[in-house]
């Protein structure tokens, strides 16, 4: 089922209407990725002619959701790099309205996944009032485009297996690598908390947030919902946060004060790339 219908185009000003679903000729289902070292930026800028500063808009079609992709990042231009080789044709195959925002961790200080994800969403938000937003780590790659990219009644898991698990889920309640959230419900849960530096502990804390709202995970088929997770080491400045369930036992009462409404940062640039906006910001550093 696809998420764009025949209609007059309207303009990028007004709403969007929703439309039945219908079916989509153009998804192709479960893919075979290729990860080339051949691979230059200047090949996905080619074959990618119609994405506009990491936008694209069906050209004869009205889409039902507008999507803004999140990608955190920092050190990792090669991942990069693949999930954007794959990931457009994949979102155009899906007829969507789409932008896709790299939000980079200046400086060396230590990684935090979450508070640049919330600093995606306030700064996407300024370019337009998207419906749905996508969190998806950079190591990631979908396999089948069967996995719609947009947004649920319910907040929803994208990744029920990858390669690495033997495409299982990695533990009941996961609830990491790429998910969707409608731009109410991440407001509803005033969004990631801005307190986990390094690896570990951010997505449990948003599951909580989500199940404290009284709202419910939903998935994908798990012969739809698989990814390749692209082989990486532990980076340097992400390491095991030691932390993590200390911080995870307070979320229930942290949650009103801790997350989109406390996210202080310094905007260092917004380039609008051709395939993608980047936006480079300063996070501080974590409390002593």
């Amino acid at each position: 089922m696809g998420y764009c219908s025949s209609s007059r185009k309207i303009s990028r000003k007004s709403k969007y209407v929703i439309l039945p679903n219908v079916n989509v000729v153009s998804l192709v289902g479960a893919v075979k990725l290729s990860f080339e070292s051949s691979l230059k930026l200047k090949d996905v800028e080619k074959d990618n002619k119609e994405v506009n500063e990491g936008e694209y808009e069906p050209s004869d079609c009205t889409a039902r959701q507008s999507v803004a992709i999140l990608i955190p990042h920092r050190n990792r231009e090669r991942h990069l790099l693949y999930l954007l080789h794959h990931l457009h044709p994949f979102l155009q195959r899906q007829q969507l309205h789409y932008a896709i925002y790299v939000i980079q961790q200046a400086g060396d200080v230590t990684f935090n996944r979450a508070k640049l994800l919330n600093i995606g969403y306030l700064e996407a938000l300024k370019d337009y009032n998207w419906d749905c937003f996508i969190f998806h780590d950079v190591d990631l790659v979908p396999e089948n485009d069967h996995n719609l990219y947009v947004c649920d009644t319910q907040p929803k898991h994208l990744v029920v297996g990858r390669n690495v698990t033997g495409y299982r889920l990695r533990y009941k309640g996961y609830f990491g690598g790429v998910t969707a959230l409608s731009r109410d419900q991440f407001f509803k849960v005033n969004g990631f908390s801005n307190a986990y530096w390094g690896w570990g502990g951010e997505d449990d804390d948003l599951r909580i947030r989500v199940e404290l709202q009284k709202m419910k995970i939903v998935r994908p088929p798990a012969d739809v919902a698989r990814y390749t997770m692209v082989f990486h080491k532990r980076d340097s400045g992400n390491e095991v946060n030691r932390d993590r369930m200390r911080l995870l036992g307070r979320t229930p009462q942290s949650w009103r004060k801790d997350g989109l409404n406390s996210c202080s940062y310094k905007t260092l640039s917004v380039e609008r790339m051709p395939l993608y906006v980047n936006v480079t910001v300063d996070i501080g550093k974590p409390l002593s």
